[in-house]
C-alpha cells in the first residue's frame, strides 16, 4: 500500500513540474533591425550629423594646431609676458575643443539625444511586440541571440524575430 501511494505521489509530483516548465523564445535584435526601414534612416541621420560635428571639431583642431605652431615659430622672440598670454590662448582653445566634442558626443551631448528621439521609439516598438508574442504564447524569458554571447547554439524553432517583424508590420 505504502509503495502505490508513494508511486501516486511521484506521478502527481512529475505531472505538475512538467505543466510548470518554462517556455523560452529567441529574437535576434540585429536581424530585426536590419529589417525596419525607419532604423536604418535614423542611423543615417545620426551618421550624418556625426560626421558633420566631426568635421567642425577637426577645424577647430586644426586652428589650434596652427597656433601652437605660430607659437613654436615666435617662441624665440616673444617676451614673459607675451609668451604667457599665448600658451594661455592654446589652451583656452583646447579646452573650448573639448567642450565642443561634450557637447556633440558626451553623454548628455547632442548625438545622444538625437538617438533617443530617432532610435528609442523604434526600440520600444519592439519590446511592446516581444512582449505582445510572450503573453499570447506564454514565453517566460525571451532572449536576444544578438547581445547574448553565452548562448552556444540555440535551435532556430524558438527564433522569433520573424514573428515580430511580422507583429510590426515588416
Amino acid at each position: 500500500m505504502k509503495k502505490i501511494v508513494l508511486f501516486i505521489g511521484l506521478f502527481l509530483a512529475l505531472g505538475i513540474s512538467s505543466s510548470m516548465a518554462q517556455q523560452y523564445a529567441l529574437i535576434d535584435m540585429e536581424y530585426i533591425l536590419k529589417r525596419i526601414p525607419a532604423y536604418e534612416n535614423a542611423n543615417e541621420q545620426l551618421e550624418a550629423l556625426s560626421k558633420q560635428w566631426q568635421a567642425v571639431i577637426d577645424e577647430e583642431v586644426q586652428e589650434v594646431n596652427a597656433m601652437y605652431k605660430k607659437y613654436q615659430a615666435d617662441l624665440t622672440f616673444l617676451a614673459g609676458e607675451e609668451k604667457t598670454k599665448r600658451e594661455n590662448q592654446i589652451v583656452a582653445k583646447e579646452n573650448a575643443i573639448q567642450e565642443l566634442r561634450n557637447q556633440y558626443f558626451g553623454p548628455e551631448g547632442e548625438l545622444f539625444k538625437n538617438q533617443e528621439k530617432l532610435i528609442k521609439p523604434i526600440q520600444d516598438n519592439i519590446y511592446e511586440a516581444v512582449k505582445s508574442i510572450s503573453i499570447d504564447n506564454g514565453y517566460a524569458v525571451v532572449l536576444d541571440r544578438a547581445s547574448a554571447t553565452s548562448i552556444i547554439f540555440a535551435t532556430p524553432d524558438i527564433d522569433i524575430s520573424d514573428e515580430v517583424l511580422s507583429r510590426l508590420g515588416y
